[in-house]
């Protein structure tokens, strides 16, 4: 499967967008990464949850911005922000003190426990291709009360085994996490332009537990590096309601 329109109304980037927004509950504190996670956030924002509080890396909080920013410099996240601060309180008071419910984060690679690399692809000292970096992430990903993780579906993307682990999922499975002491519950749902999956609650592995529409098992464990896990009681992912389309589409236009 790939970007291409799907029954002429919606694209899979639309489509997981979409997803990923609906993982956003309302009132909950999240701090943003740029890119699609940004847009998955905004949207939620818009649609279903007025009430969240988006936090973004350069110290704007609750900024609600009406395009979508470039990046965390961009001055649409400030002028809208119900707060500035510094860096560092970010990072120390917000962050590392567990004030943070929801961490919205991009990959590069992944693997099955939900594991990402953002920093290089291939060996780190002489890298095929090098990436935009840790940033914010790692500490995102240890300390956020849970993680949503989003990324196109590829065989390059889902890995057996990444390049360079830049930030923490579930590490090497049950109760990695708790044994480096880590703040947060990690990933809780990875959505990519092809499905939905979650980690098993015993085993901590990816599991396939929803589809989106016009998307097989077979079309996913090919887009896959490992072995996939399904779920016995594997769903279909809703489409993508008029206006939530509707609504997505405007904040791109104004970007």
């Amino acid at each position: 499967m790939s970007s291409d329109h799907q029954n002429g109304q919606w694209t899979s980037d639309e489509m997981m967008a979409v997803a990923a927004a609906r993982e956003l509950g309302d009132g909950v504190v999240c701090f943003v990464g740029i890119g699609l996670p940004s847009t998955a956030a905004n949207l939620a924002r818009r649609m279903h949850a007025p009430n969240a509080v988006l936090i973004y890396e350069s110290g704007c909080i609750g900024s609600r911005p009406d395009r979508l920013p470039a990046s965390i410099g961009d001055g649409v996240l400030s002028e809208t922000a119900v707060a500035n601060v510094g860096v560092v309180e970010i990072f120390s008071y917000w962050l590392q003190a567990g004030r943070i419910d929801v961490g919205f984060l991009g990959a590069a690679q992944i693997d099955r426990f939900a594991n990402i690399n953002t920093t290089v692809i291939g060996a780190y000292d002489t890298p095929s291709v090098r990436l935009p970096g840790a940033g914010g992430a790692p500490e995102i990903a240890a300390n956020c009360g849970e993680v949503i993780i989003t990324l196109p579906h590829s065989r390059r993307a889902f890995v057996e085994q990444l390049d360079f682990v830049t930030s923490l999922g579930h590490g090497t499975g049950r109760g990695n996490r708790e044994q480096l002491g880590l703040r947060g519950r990690g990933p809780s749902a990875v959505i990519s332009d092809l499905c939905v999956l979650r980690p098993d609650p015993v085993t901590k592995e990816l599991t396939l537990t929803s589809v989106h529409p016009g998307v097989s098992v077979d079309d996913v464990q090919s887009a896959t590096g490992w072995e996939l896990a399904v779920a016995d009681d594997l769903s279909t992912t809703p489409p993508p309601a008029s206006e939530e389309l509707a609504v997505l589409r405007e904040l791109k236009a104004a970007s």
